[in-house]
């Protein structure tokens, strides 16, 4: 057989969102709702909202917010022409609210239980960038997406010496 693969599916490239973007960088976390509220159809925008309230311990919010940034950002790819499948790229810097939203609802859904959902999510990672998992594992921690949240202590500041260095005298 001879002529174009039928089989593969064009990459989905999103339009910009500079003014999302825009308003990202100025706003603080904890404002990051605002953005959200001016802007409901950004992915990006409830990605990083849903990334805020995880941060928090807020599972469930942050479950519910992944979730309305995932159907934002299907309705988004669809309009790009996405028919189901195929590559988004990580490398497309405007498919990252998308690829965000749903990496946000696979760790909310594993974290509540939803296994189903999470290994449904996890394919459809895979396959729209076999690198977008790994990727948001390491370069978007908490405190690399949110450098305001850090934690109360480092891990060179403990305060705490070693256990070893803890001796207890007395009688039993």
């Amino acid at each position: 057989m001879t002529g174009a693969n039928l089989i593969d599916q064009p990459e989905t490239l999103l339009p910009a969102e500079p003014e999302v973007t825009e308003a990202l960088s100025r706003t603080a976390t904890q404002d990051i709702a605002t953005v959200v509220a001016a802007h409901p159809k950004s992915s990006l925008a409830w990605s990083a909202l849903a990334d805020y309230t995880h941060s928090q311990g807020r599972l469930l919010e942050a479950y519910a917010y992944a979730r309305v940034g995932y159907h934002r950002g299907l309705d988004a790819l669809r309009k790009a022409g996405w028919r189901g499948q195929g590559p988004i790229p990580w490398a497309h810097e405007p498919n990252r609210g998308v690829l965000r939203a749903l990496f946000a609802l696979r760790r909310a859904a594993a974290e509540i239980g939803e296994t189903d959902e999470f290994e449904r999510l996890t394919a459809f990672l895979e396959g729209a960038d076999p690198t977008v998992i790994s990727r948001l594992r390491s370069q978007h921690t908490e405190t690399q997406m949110f450098p305001a949240i850090q934690p109360a202590v480092s891990p060179g500041d403990d305060p705490a010496p070693p256990t070893a260095a803890f001796v207890i005298r007395g009688d039993n």
